[in-house]
């Protein structure tokens, strides 16, 4: 892997959040409507207009990165690094409202290894910025993950149990270790997890954006993320994730999972 000089990189990620979380508050509480894409997940006005905001600092700004974005897919690149855009990442709770919706950015190196991750709420004003090395920062401070060495005094949380009936029993057996469990939220589990409220972050059927900033941000913060086999996070991954913010909580939440 060639070295890469993260301090610029940071700025210009920070500056596509902050484009992004603009657009996103324009359409905010707004009548929107949704259209339903190929997969039957919602996107709408919002969600275009966002990415393409992103979409054009970095051709103004990093032309010869790439670009993976939810909307537009890929855009190929000569510098070996790509720019991976997640414009609103829980579309269903920005249509109804809710403001637990964030916007994600990350960028992954020539190896497809996430370098950098941002999760971003611009209605609570909530950012989190972690890279390797370098650390994770909410708006700015440095933020730590909470010591937690057992899963019965963890707090679990995820989006939502599969309807997939194994891998909703392997939700069902960490969870059920766990001090508390919460469900909902999307990316911004992972933010939070980062500054010490969540120990225990849980996912599958993910897409590379919605996965990609998880492992710079939890693990910049004191964590670990792996998939669900114990294996760091890349472009090939197939969706899982195990996210913990004391490692010692990893092997025994991946012997839950194995079952």
């Amino acid at each position: 892997m060639t070295s890469v000089d993260l301090g610029p990189l940071l700025e210009v990620a920070d500056r596509l959040a902050t484009a992004a979380g603009a657009a996103a508050r324009r359409h905010f509480r707004k009548p929107v409507v949704a259209e339903a894409k190929a997969d039957s997940t919602p996107v709408s006005i919002a969600d275009r207009e966002a990415e393409a905001a992103m979409r054009a600092i970095l051709l103004r700004e990093r032309p010869m990165d790439g670009v993976f974005g939810e909307e537009e897919g890929a855009s190929e690149g000569s510098s070996g690094l790509t720019w991976v855009l997640d414009p609103i990442d829980g579309t269903k709770a920005f249509l109804t409202g809710r403001p637990n919706f964030v916007v994600l950015v990350s960028l992954l190196d020539e190896d497809g290894t996430p370098l950098l991750g941002v999760i971003d709420q611009p209605i609570v004003q909530d950012r989190w910025i972690g890279a390797a090395g370098v650390g994770t920062t909410h708006n700015g401070a440095k933020v730590q993950t909470r010591s937690c060495a057992n899963l019965s005094d963890a707090i679990f949380s995820s989006t939502m149990l599969p309807r997939d009936v194994a891998r909703a029993a392997a939700f069902r057996r960490l969870g059920d270790a766990c001090r508390y469990e919460t469900w909902g939220g999307d990316g911004y589990m992972v933010g939070l997890q980062a500054s010490g409220w969540i120990d225990v972050v849980l996912e599958c059927g993910m897409q590379l954006y919605d996965f990609a900033p998880f492992a710079p941000i939890v693990e910049g913060a004191g964590g670990l993320v792996t998939d669900w086999n114990g294996t760091k996070l890349n472009r090939k991954s197939e969706g899982v994730a195990l996210c913990v913010g004391d490692p010692r909580l990893h092997e025994p939440a991946l012997r839950l999972l194995r079952g």
